[in-house]
């Protein structure tokens, strides 16, 4: 604990060590010269999300090795535990089925190290300006406080998440369903550095359609919503011309936690429901 501890007060030092600016790897920056300049950069990013920018920011390529291990190691443990599970398990839960599953293997120093870092340098390092509501690598879901939701895969936290949902459904109709629920913060890992892997490396890129872990509110709150029988495109832009978010928009009480141009450096979501 003591290891984690330093790791959280050294945060921006091992930001700089991992993350290096744009400049010592001999980029060019993006235009900054006037606050004008600064948001149109910023809303073209968000615009243009899965695209390679010249000042992204990507992982240092020695990282690469800790990165694909760490991260099957994850998809390993999810395949153990099922998809529902795995949304609940914490970073000690998924130590424990390393070291009690030799398919899945013990995670190593080098891993442990490589996820701390990930997890505690400062998302706006790489673009993502939103709050970080989870602090602590270690951090908890009380599974006495969550409800699993009935074919849907996705627990929600009791109270006013289970609540909403349940009145978006009476008001919006049964196509409206829960796409995405609680995530730990492994799980957000698990996200997160699948992007990373599948961008080679571009965190930037990753933190613009991915919170990185312990900035999601879906480990407080949150949910996803979305079309029966739409898949995929739920989460797409597509999902604006669905039945379910013209309905959705009508009720006028809800609230979009990344609207459109929004101002957290993430792109348009609108199936994601802020509660949290």
């Amino acid at each position: 604990m003591e290891r984690r501890r330093f790791l959280k007060q050294a945060a921006l030092v091992l930001t700089l060590a991992v993350f290096p600016c744009a400049e010592s790897r001999g980029e060019v920056p993006s235009p900054s010269g006037s606050v004008d300049a600064h948001i149109r950069d910023r809303l073209m990013k968000q615009r243009l999300f899965d695209t390679v920018f010249e000042d992204d920011i990507f992982l240092e390529e020695p990282l690469f090795p800790q990165l694909d291990s760490s991260l099957a190691r994850l998809q390993k443990v999810q395949a153990l535990v099922g998809y529902s599970n795995f949304s609940l398990l914490d970073f000690d839960e998924v130590l424990k089925f390393g070291k009690a599953y030799a398919d899945i293997g013990e995670f190593s120093p080098s891993e442990l190290d490589f996820l701390e870092r990930i997890f505690y340098s400062q998302g706006e390092t790489y673009g993502f300006m939103g709050e970080k509501p989870i602090k602590t690598i270690t951090g908890k879901i009380s599974k006495n406080k969550v409800e699993k939701i009935p074919l849907t895969g996705n627990y929600l936290y009791q109270g006013r998440p289970v609540e909403l949902y349940r009145d978006i459904q009476k008001q919006v109709g049964s196509d409206a369903i829960l796409t995405s629920g609680v995530r730990s913060v492994m799980k957000q890992f698990l996200l997160f550095l699948n992007k990373a892997k599948a961008s080679r490396g571009n965190l930037s890129l990753a933190s613009r359609s991915l919170a990185p872990p312990g900035y999601s509110f879906h480990g407080i709150g949150d949910f996803d919503v979305g079309q029966r029988g739409y898949g995929s495109q739920n989460f797409t832009e597509a999902f604006t011309q669905t039945p379910v978010y013209k309905k959705l928009i009508d009720l006028g009480y809800l609230k979009f936690r990344y609207e459109r141009d929004n101002n957290q450096g993430v792109r348009f979501e609108p199936w994601h429901i802020e509660v949290a």
